[in-house]
């Protein structure tokens, strides 16, 4: 199966990328724990940022867009992480998205990541990122992991997780439902009803 990270992060190195990185590697290595091989292919927005401005002004995607726009559209899954500014994703991050047609994306997994120097802006994954990703009809996991920069480095205590426990929760959550939709069968086309459905067609 075909997982696709998609980061908006702006610097090199930048702690937007490290956390699509371990996010996705959570995925695959329970997926593999589970018996399943996953492809991650990782996307970043930063070398795309002149392409996708040329495309919402001129509605022409160049071919390395038009390739991370087919990539993420035909994944299995996908891991997305954004910075946050001004309480919310970054504009990047929103355009690119925005030249996704809605329908493109209907019913996919998505697990949801941000990054921030404080953790003050934690709320951003309920009410920016979620409702986005709810009005292109993806399905989003329940889990969300936001890495503030004291996040990094620090382990779990008595009352919270510490970032790698919520990157592997969040990684069990979506390798789950991946391996669920892996095993359900395909679905079979029924020669019948297509005759019906002509049957039913009046001509008069």
């Amino acid at each position: 199966m075909k997982l696709v990270a998609v980061s908006a992060g702006l610097s090199t190195p930048s702690s937007t990328r490290l956390l699509a990185d371990r996010l996705a590697d959570a995925v695959r290595d329970e997926l593999a724990g589970q018996g399943h091989t996953a492809e991650v292919e990782v996307i970043e927005l930063r070398a795309l940022a002149v392409a996708i401005a040329n495309n919402l002004v001129t509605g022409f995607p160049p071919p390395q867009l038009a390739g991370a726009i087919e990539a993420v559209t035909s994944a299995d899954g996908l891991v997305t992480v954004t910075p946050v500014f001004s309480a919310s994703y970054s504009g990047l991050f929103k355009s690119f998205f925005d030249l996704i047609d809605p329908g493109a994306l209907t019913g996919k997994p998505v697990l949801i990541g941000a990054t921030g120097g404080t953790p003050r802006h934690s709320l951003v994954l309920d009410h920016a990122l979620r409702p986005l990703f709810t009005y292109l009809r993806t399905a989003v996991l329940s889990t969300g992991v936001y890495a503030a920069s004291e996040d990094w480095g620090s382990g779990s205590d008595a009352h919270t997780d510490g970032l790698p426990a919520r990157i592997r929760r969040a990684g069990r959550e979506m390798a789950s439902i991946l391996a669920d939709r892996a095993a359900r069968p395909a679905p079979k086309d029924d020669p019948t009803s297509s005759r019906k459905k002509l049957s039913d067609l009046r001509f008069d």
